[in-house]
This record gives structure tokens, C-alpha cells and sequence, in this order.
């Protein structure tokens, strides 16, 4: 019963979306874009070091592709937005605890994503390890001791808290999308970083044997 009347009240969520909308269609395809491309870009740098040699250093390198996520994170952002506009309004969250709840989460997502960012800085934030440029010894003061991944979850939090602002179903369909989207990258993200410091730490390893002799 419980089951049932829940599968009924999504249908009726679904009613306040439009699906066909051409911003809707345009900020999933954005999402879905956006960590695809820097992951292979930045498995390609790791295998060819092709943004060093353009850049002429890794720190350049490193700078470039920081600027181009900024950049598509920008472009994701403004189509979000676009996008929530043009969805139907969901009367229902048209209410002070609502209100309160997004405000909450604006708070939260926002000091999550600026502490995350201040502790990794540009090169920890922006896939500096894929450049060889590697953390001296893991973050653990916070965010990282409340929880892993505190960027990424912070930024679903900020899309949830727009998408209750704007009282928009679209919207927490489009954070579902985020956070889906974001869990499948960290799947690769989280292995090949292991990867890549279980490598830096074998070859240093194999350095101090052969200066050992």
C-alpha cells in the first residue's frame, strides 16, 4: 500500500516536468559531459602529458584544464538555471519550512564546496595528480572529516537547494541527475587516483632501493 501510494505521488510529481523542454534536455546533456570529458582529458595527460607540452610545465597544464571545468561548470550552472525557469512551478513548495530547507542547503553545500576548495586548492581541486603534481599526505581536517567527497556532495546540495528555491520538480530531477552522474565518475575518479599515488609511491620506493646500494 505504502509502495503503491508512492509510486502514485511520483507520477503526480511528474506531471510539474517537461521533459521535451529544450534547456531540461540540454543542462542532462552537461551534467553527463562535464566529468566524462575531464576524466579522459585527464587520463590522457597522465598517459601523454599532452597539456604539459602545450603549457610548457605541469603547473600550466594543470591551470588550463582548472580553467575549462570552471569554464563548463559555469555553462552547466547557467543552463540549470534556464532550465528552471521554464519547468512548471510546484505549488506545493510554496511553503516557509521549503523555503528554510533550501536556505539550509545553499549554507551547508556552499561552506562545503569553499572549505573543500581551500584545503586541495587549484591543483589538489582540479585533478593536479593526473599532472604528477601529488598531495605530500591525505586531507583530513574538514571538510574531509565529516565526509568523502565533500565538493561533489556540496555541489548536489546547491543544485537541490536552486531547484526548492525556484520550487521547481525539474530541478530536484536534474540534482538526481548530478548526484547519479557524480557517483559514476568518482568510480573512476577514485581508482585511478589510488592508481596513480600506488605508482608514484612504488617508483619511489624502487629509487631509494637503487641509491641504497
Amino acid at each position: 500500500m505504502i509502495v503503491e501510494h508512492a509510486i502514485d505521488y511520483i507520477d503526480y510529481l511528474m506531471n510539474y516536468v517537461d521533459f521535451t523542454e529544450k534547456y531540461f534536455l540540454l543542462t542532462i546533456a552537461c551534467v553527463v559531459f562535464n566529468p566524462t570529458w575531464w576524466n579522459i582529458t585527464a587520463r590522457m595527460e597522465y598517459k601523454t602529458k599532452f597539456m604539459t607540452k602545450i603549457c610548457g610545465s605541469k603547473e600550466n597544464g594543470c591551470y588550463l584544464l582548472a580553467f575549462l571545468i570552471f569554464s563548463l561548470g559555469i555553462l552547466r550552472d547557467w543552463l540549470f538555471s534556464e532550465a528552471l525557469i521554464r519547468q512548471p512551478i510546484f505549488q506545493e513548495f510554496d511553503r516557509f519550512e521549503v523555503e528554510v530547507l533550501s536556505y539550509i542547503l545553499y549554507g551547508f553545500g556552499g561552506i562545503l564546496v569553499l572549505a573543500a576548495y581551500l584545503k586541495l586548492g587549484i591543483t589538489g581541486t582540479y585533478l593536479g595528480d593526473y599532472f604528477g603534481i601529488l598531495m605530500k599526505e591525505r586531507v583530513t581536517g574538514f571538510p574531509f572529516n565529516v565526509m568523502n567527497n565533500p565538493m561533489y556532495n556540496g555541489s548536489v546540495m546547491l543544485f537541490i537547494a536552486h531547484a526548492l528555491s525556484y520550487k521547481s520538480v525539474a530541478g530536484l530531477v536534474l540534482s538526481f541527475v548530478v548526484y547519479v552522474v557524480y557517483k559514476f565518475a568518482l568510480i573512476f575518479e577514485e581508482s585511478f587516483t589510488n592508481y596513480i599515488y600506488s605508482t608514484a609511491a612504488a617508483n619511489a620506493a624502487k629509487k631509494n632501493k637503487s641509491k641504497s646500494k
